[in-house]
């Protein structure tokens, strides 16, 4: 006979087809739940953590991996000298100047806020990809001394304006000759619409404007960038990366990296990570409630089996391992096949996703409400591990009080009457 017998009586009670209807629909419910659940969250978790991979990659498709400020936002002195002593820093791909001020553009009716950027055209695309996002214009036509200027695309549209038209940057400037504290004459300059681009994110197409460096500079009446972006080989080691660059420069200079720009959007995207687990985890927690009630009725139903196998000399913990191995074989199946399923679903959502689509002729992501048209996914093996363990943990723990039930079954109790 197979051995260790509780191993062999629970696989028998597991597989056998003797059982009653209602008992039989239970478990094979209760597997389909366990399989259901630990589905969805594979491939709802590796839906987030392909959303969460598409926004950091338009964040940052605009924005260097990590910059370095003056104080108080002053000028950086001696910028050309702190670009060579970066050259060399471990896993720095390319530093680039930029300039940051915040304006209104103008064009009569219109009228909107925005920052005014002002960039190396040479050296920006060693730190962004902004020449992939241009959908009009190069930036090859920021020269110094043509006021000419890039728009994203929301905001030239709620400017209307296209290549060729003019608008106006608007910004503070200083007391009026004559006047108090309070008497302040704007900066105004009229640029050319050279270009548009579009980043995917309404967070650089609506409120950003790019001009060449030199003509940012007399507009503010400085005399050097305000910052230098950096980017790095690997963004997740940025921070790190970072703070070896900084090392290497002269003292009064900050670092931010992307982490600390965009730490609320990234905040969100885990909170929602966490509490979306939590509740499709209660899909796998109502499937282990009905394992605890087929159990129940198991145990019920053998009773004269159990007291046979105690007066055979099967030890009451014989008799827990024998129910404990059937729960246990409901779940590991259950949890084998929603892992199956879960990446069958989670790696082909870029077909799954189509076909629906085109079979009932709807659009999940609306390409006019939305700017990620697609829904990206994204498997992490720890999260399919994660995952489950808890379908596993759970399941275990709904097999001890059938299980305990059983094995304090008396059999003199449940023979009385045989």
């Amino acid at each position: 006979m197979f051995q260790p017998l509780p191993v062999f009586v629970g696989l028998r009670y597991s597989l056998a087809r003797e059982h009653s209807f209602f008992v039989s629909f239970i478990t094979w419910i209760s597997l389909a739940g366990v399989a259901v659940g630990v589905a969805a969250l594979i491939t709802v978790l590796s839906v987030m953590n392909g959303f969460e991979s598409e926004l950091r990659t338009r964040l940052l498709s605009l924005s260097a991996h990590a910059t370095l400020t003056a104080a108080g936002g002053a000028a950086i002195p001696d910028w050309r000298g702190q670009l060579a002593r970066l050259e060399g820093s471990p896993g720095l791909l390319g530093a680039a100047p930029f300039l940051d001020t915040d304006v209104m553009l103008s064009r009569p009716p219109s009228m909107s806020g925005a920052i005014l950027r002002g960039i190396d055209p040479a050296a920006e695309p060693r730190v962004s990809s902004i020449a992939e996002s241009l959908r009009e214009g190069r930036l090859a036509d920021l020269q110094p001394g043509s006021n000419r200027i890039i728009l994203g695309r929301m905001l030239a549209y709620q400017l209307q304006v296209g290549v060729g038209d003019t608008v106006t940057v608007m910004a503070p400037g200083s007391s009026a000759p004559g006047e108090g504290a309070g008497g302040f004459v704007p900066r105004l300059r009229q640029f050319e619409v050279a270009g548009v681009f579009e980043a995917g994110l309404q967070d650089h197409d609506a409120v950003l404007a790019l001009v060449n460096l030199a003509d940012a500079e007399d507009f503010r009446s400085l005399a050097g960038p305000t910052g230098i972006h950096l980017r790095f080989d690997d963004v997740l080691r940025a921070p790190q990366l970072a703070r070896a660059a900084l090392g290497r420069l002269a003292p009064g200079l900050e670092v931010r990296d992307w982490t600390e720009e965009n730490a609320a959007y990234f905040r969100a995207i885990r909170i929602e990570k966490t509490m979306m687990g939590l509740i499709l985890l209660l899909i796998v927690a109502v499937a282990v409630f009905n394992i605890v009630a087929t159990l129940i009725m198991v145990v019920s139903d053998k009773r004269t089996d159990i007291a046979i196998l105690r007066t055979l000399g099967l030890s009451p913990r014989g008799v827990l391992a024998v129910f404990v191995t059937q729960g246990l074989v409901i779940g590991w199946l259950g949890t084998f096949i929603g892992v199956a399923l879960g990446l069958a679903l989670a790696l082909n959502v870029d077909v799954i996703v189509p076909f629906v689509e085109g079979t009932f002729g709807v659009h999940i992501m609306d390409p006019d409400v939305y700017y990620i048209t697609g829904i990206p996914s994204e498997t992490h093996p720890s999260d399919v591990i994660w995952i489950a363990a808890a379908a596993l943990g759970l399941t275990f723990l709904a097999t001890i009080h059938p299980a305990r039930q059983a094995a304090r079954t008396q059999p003199a109790e449940a023979l009385r009457y045989e």
